[in-house]
């Protein structure tokens, strides 16, 4: 069968098919007889329909959009796997299907054109001797003191005072009366404006802005009036902006009691025994955290200078694929989370969703491509031996090992040990100048300004 190529755009190839004549009859008279096999018609045994009542009654234009559909599908998988082709997903035919019918006459050749999504074939013209910056998080040992403090807020008990005013990072328990004032009207209560025994932490930020502040300093069994205004971005939309007044009667007060920081607190709240054990363990969490942070930006910056000199073209077929594989990510996640996704989940929201979704799916493509080009150039590959040990460390942390798929859970780590491998070679390969944490993203930050500035003079 002759066949020939071209290199289309969008990383597809074109074929252009000689389909013999004999080949067009052939399919043709295959199709007729089964029709004449399956047909019930009045008047005649299945089987045993006359060919011409059959095209008749069938009609001679769906007997031939029938075989031509067969014949498509043929030769063009036929073709495919004469020329070596690698395709990804299905053919589209580069002519109208109703054209083809046109042309098609049963014992005489046709030409069928069509084009296949084949692997892209990615062009790096540089991956040695990147050049970048990267932020370094560095380790603070604060984190350790306020860590501490935490445990110990989280263990604190509430004990009750009675020998001085509220005060801030109390707990009150209090009744109150809301009403909204508006203009010169009387001023009137509103739905959920009243409660009582309502139990509050006097922090900034709690309730409604200003609510907690009046009860700063109220004595036990005393009531004050406090003024408040609702936010404007309130989720109550009637009461958004609205100034108000809450008559507020102080019934109760606590205060946190803090367990001793000692040896007792290390050992109710972790596995160790003494502080000094729990203070090392922080420490050494908090170093590798700052250090596994500085690797995770050193990474992405090298990744996002990589793609820079990527030359790509996209196949839809690969796109399409990445874009699904992100929206079900994300519907799984909203299921995890206990959303009922059947209730909001429209044929359109999905739409949306891969349309949203197209961006991303690029740069993760873009990603991909580009190291695998680095490991094709470099050699880079994975020691079966590495593969197994990583499993084998993976499988002792999972609680039901035997519903693990091992040979997809094979293919994640090969695929994770072969990222790490070639990021190390680009980060080996590279000048990575390290960057106090916060100055990128403040030199983006004025870059964007002066950008602007720039369009506003022009």
């Amino acid at each position: 069968m002759k066949v020939i190529q071209e290199k289309l755009p969008d990383s597809q190839v074109g074929l252009e098919i000689e389909v013999p004549a004999d080949i067009s009859k052939q399919t043709y008279e295959q199709t007729l007889r089964k029709y004449m096999k399956t047909t019930n018609i009045p008047g005649f045994r299945k089987g045993k329909v006359p060919r011409q009542i059959l095209v008749q009654q069938l009609g001679a234009t769906r007997l031939k959009a029938a075989a031509l559909e067969e014949l498509v599908q043929t030769v063009i998988d036929k073709a495919i796997a004469q020329e070596k082709i690698e395709a990804l997903g299905n053919y589209q035919l580069r002519s109208g299907f109703e054209s083809l019918i046109e042309e098609f006459e049963p014992g005489k050749s046709l030409t069928i054109s069509a084009s296949v999504d084949v692997p892209p074939q990615a062009e790096l013209k540089q991956y040695k001797n990147l050049s970048v910056k990267a932020e370094e998080a560095t380790y603070k040992a604060e984190r350790i003191t306020e860590t501490l403090e935490s445990y110990q807020q989280n263990l604190a008990s509430l004990v009750p005072v009675e020998d001085r005013p509220a005060q801030e990072e109390d707990v009150a328990v209090v009744d109150f009366v809301g009403k909204i004032v508006e203009n010169d009207k009387e001023p009137e209560e509103f739905e959920g404006g009243s409660a009582s025994e309502f139990q509050v932490e006097i922090k900034e930020g709690r309730f409604i802005p200003g609510f907690v502040e009046g009860i700063v300093g109220m004595e036990l069994g005393q009531t004050k009036d406090v003024e408040v205004s609702f936010p404007d971005e309130y989720p109550q939309a009637d009461l958004a902006g609205k100034p108000a007044i809450f008559s507020i009667t102080l019934n109760d007060l606590k205060e946190r009691e803090l367990p001793d920081l000692d040896d007792d607190l290390a050992q109710e709240i972790s596995e160790f025994e003494t502080l000094e054990e729990l203070k090392q363990s922080l420490e050494e969490r908090f170093q590798k955290e700052a250090k596994d942070i500085t690797q995770a930006n050193t990474e992405k910056a090298l990744l996002d200078e990589l793609i820079t000199h990527l030359e790509v073209e996209i196949p839809k077929t690969l796109l399409q694929r990445e874009v699904d594989h992100i929206v079900t990510q994300t519907v799984m996640q909203l299921s995890n989370q206990g959303i009922d996704i059947n209730k909001f989940l429209t044929k359109e929201l999905v739409e949306n969703m891969r349309e949203n979704a197209k961006p991303e799916a690029t740069e993760r493509l873009r990603r991909t491509l580009a190291l695998g080009e680095v490991a094709k150039q470099e050699s880079i590959s994975v020691e079966q031996e590495a593969v197994s040990a990583r499993m084998k460390e993976m499988m002792e942390e999972v609680d039901n090992p035997a519903n693990i798929d091992q040979d997809r859970l094979k293919q994640v780590v090969n695929e994770d040990l072969l990222k790490e491998q070639i990021l190390t070679w680009l980060a080996e390969n590279a000048t990575v100048q390290l960057v106090p944490e916060g100055s990128l993203s403040q030199e983006e930050e004025s870059e964007t300004l002066a950008a602007i500035a720039d369009n506003e003079a022009e």
